[in-house]
């Protein structure tokens, strides 16, 4: 329940704001009884199977599909920026021990921090939109850069300089491994992260963009959003996936394995999302990925998802639960080499555009966003009448 002020009376709104709307958006949308998102006015599935991640993240800054001069030309623009100020290169190795098991995405928050005072970064609100556009691009292309050298070292390995003539998708995974991927791995993680590069107003975008509201730096924006993605009830899952997988083991055990936790009221990992009432069109895509690639790891995946969405079918009948986009992402991540460890960071290389985009169209509107709540605590006393 929240209240407005200028008329005192009171709202009702769901726990969480579900289904709430809160602003107008021109980047996207989430249909989830159709089964079906988009960026812009294009499918983002359709996308992620035709486009490059260059192409798309054009998409969602300018608002339109570049044609091939100006995709190369924003390429080589958003290529030239991976390379981090020295200033940050020289802490990252501190940044790196004291993240010790928390891993690179919680170095990601106090990297960020440090990359926008080192590149000068202003509030959004006293900057153009030129300038606010050149902030985002900056800090959305240091991420891959930031998050693959605090995984290097934090395994005692050292960082992986960005090469400037490979795709966003190849020299991430160059920096990763410190060798250049084949294009079968390099375009099935480029499909994976065009896939999550926005979803709606999730956790971590909503809180960019409140924090764009305050009109604060872009670098800010990001932070605020990263920590968001910390959480457990937001980030992490595709590794957990592959958990599952691993404890289920062999085909044999998977009926007794699911059931026991079905009853037991535990969630399957990988299944179910808050949105979709359908197949997750990510999942969809994701698991054409996989099948491209074959092997009993993916014939495993296969028969589990068959098998789960059959036992949750039966045993929680109308509720619709199948596989989200963690579960084959895992699977696509694991098979081009990817340690799980890196899986939600991963994300983070995607979702750093979509979060950037959302930031400048918030920072559009001057409005600060600030609602309120309504106080259920031990009864306050009457204030005392000025005299």
């Amino acid at each position: 329940m929240s209240v407005n002020r200028s008329t005192a009376t009171l709202v009702e709104v769901p726990r969480g704001l579900a289904g709430v709307v809160v602003t107008d958006t021109r980047i996207g949308d989430v249909r989830g009884l159709e089964g079906f998102y988009h960026y812009r006015q294009y499918s983002a599935v359709e996308l992620a199977q035709t486009r490059g991640f260059e192409d798309v993240w054009h998409l969602l800054v300018h608002g339109e599909l570049p044609d091939a001069a100006r995709g190369a030309a924003f390429t080589r623009e958003t290529a030239a920026l991976r390379r981090l100020p020295d200033e940050v290169r020289a802490a990252l190795p501190a940044i790196a021990a004291a993240g010790g098991r928390s891993g690179p995405l919680a170095g990601m928050r106090t990297a960020l921090s440090l990359l926008g005072a080192a590149k000068g970064f202003r509030p959004v609100y006293d900057i153009d939109t030129d300038q606010r556009r050149r902030d985002a691009l900056e800090a959305a292309a240091a991420v891959p850069t930031l998050l693959t050298a605090l995984h290097r070292l934090g395994r005692g390995l050292d960082p992986v300089e960005p090469r400037e003539d490979l795709s966003y998708a190849a020299n991430y995974l160059y920096m990763l491994t410190g060798s250049v991927p084949d294009d079968g791995h390099a375009r099935a993680v480029e499909q994976y992260l065009i896939s999550t590069i926005d979803h709606g107003f999730n956790a971590s975008t909503f809180t960019a963009r409140v924090i764009a509201s305050t009109g604060a730096d872009v670098a800010a924006c990001l932070a605020g959003a990263v920590a968001a993605l910390s959480g457990p009830l937001h980030g992490g899952a595709p590794s957990r996936a592959l958990d599952t997988l691993d404890a289920i083991g062999s085909p044999d055990r998977i009926d007794a394995w699911v059931r026991e936790r079905v009853l037991a009221g535990e969630r399957i990992m990988g299944f179910g999302h808050a949105i979709y009432r359908t197949e997750d069109p990510r999942s969809r895509m994701l698991r054409e990925v996989a099948q491209k690639f074959g092997g009993p790891r993916v014939d495993f995946a296969v028969e589990v998802e068959r098998h789960v969405e059959a036992i949750l079918a039966e045993l929680k009948p109308g509720r619709e639960l199948h596989t989200n986009v963690e579960y084959y992402a895992g699977v696509v991540m694991e098979l081009c080499g990817l340690p799980r460890e890196m899986f939600t960071p991963t994300f983070a290389a995607a979702r750093v555009v979509g979060w950037s985009a959302n930031i400048l169209e918030q920072a559009e509107d001057t409005k600060i966003i600030r609602p309120v709540a309504r106080y259920v605590g031990p009864k306050a006393p009457a204030p005392v009448p000025a005299v």
